[in-house]
């Protein structure tokens, strides 16, 4: 055999085996998304189920993270907060629930959820255009999660919205935009997702103030931690307040246990 005949043989099961799926880069394969991974502008409908006030977002068009995708025509719920607080409020105007939709995508048990940030109606408004409230510029919420990261890089990563004080809300604050919460002092009470943090008074004779725990990543592994300690674990967090109906969430982004040795300061 020719040594050109040997050449143009090799050559050809090297095209053959790198058209093999897979080959030089790993697959993407549908599965849950990564939690922190941006939304940039997809297009969906918004459905709801009135029974129990759940909002869902269905893909118009496949999403994927680089590693998994979520196929075209998938549901995910919506996060209460102020940004579907807004989109209840305008899609009853329009002709149709399609949008185009910002947001920050979490994973809580292997299931993805939607924390909208902005969106643009993609329908005509059915009667007399009514006035509309304002809507958040969009954020920038593209970096990875990470529970542990310092409290500078939680800010950075906050964009520029505004940090709430433990004493305006013993006040009665009412949030007109999400806010952020940094290096507060908490017990995590309750199951699953339907739990909420409650920030530690540290012995002052101060009313309880808590928020409900949205699902994502960061309260996923300090639910995993809690459960591994035979004690309520303190945890100092930071994430972003929102508010859906009168009512305060927190997204957590960071959850690191303290441990005060039978002390009260931070």
């Amino acid at each position: 055999m020719s040594k050109y005949l040997v050449v143009v043989m090799v050559l050809f099961l090297i095209s053959v085996i790198s058209m093999e799926p897979g080959f030089g880069a790993s697959k993407v394969r549908e599965g849950a998304l990564r939690d922190g991974f941006l939304l940039a502008g997809v297009d969906g409908k918004l459905l709801t189920q009135d029974s129990n006030d759940r909002w869902l977002f269905e893909l118009g068009t496949d999403v994927n993270d680089g590693r998994f995708f979520v196929k075209t025509g998938s549901a995910i719920e919506l996060l209460p907060s102020s940004g579907l607080e807004k989109m209840t409020y305008d899609v009853k105007k329009r002709s149709s629930g399609n949008y185009r939709l910002w947001g920050k995508v979490t994973k809580y048990e292997d299931k993805n959820f939607i924390f909208p940030t902005y969106f643009l109606p993609l329908s005509k408004v059915e009667s007399q255009e009514i006035q509309q409230p304002e809507q958040p510029a969009p954020q920038s919420l593209n970096e990875p999660n990470d529970v542990i990261r310092m409290p500078d890089e939680v800010l950075k990563k906050l964009g520029g919205r505004r940090i709430i004080r433990t004493e305006e809300l013993e006040k009665g604050l009412v949030l007109e935009s999400d806010s952020m919460l940094a290096d507060r002092i908490g017990f995590i009470e309750g199951e699953k997702i339907n739990s909420k943090l409650v920030l530690d008074a540290l012995g002052r004779n101060a009313r309880r103030i808590s928020f409900r725990l949205l699902p994502c990543i960061a309260l996923e592994h300090a639910q995993q931690q809690q459960m591994s300690e035979l004690e309520a674990v303190r945890f100092k967090t930071a994430g972003i307040v929102t508010r859906y109906k009168g009512e305060y969430y927190l997204l957590l982004q960071r959850a690191i246990s303290v441990y005060t040795h039978g002390n009260f300061g931070n």
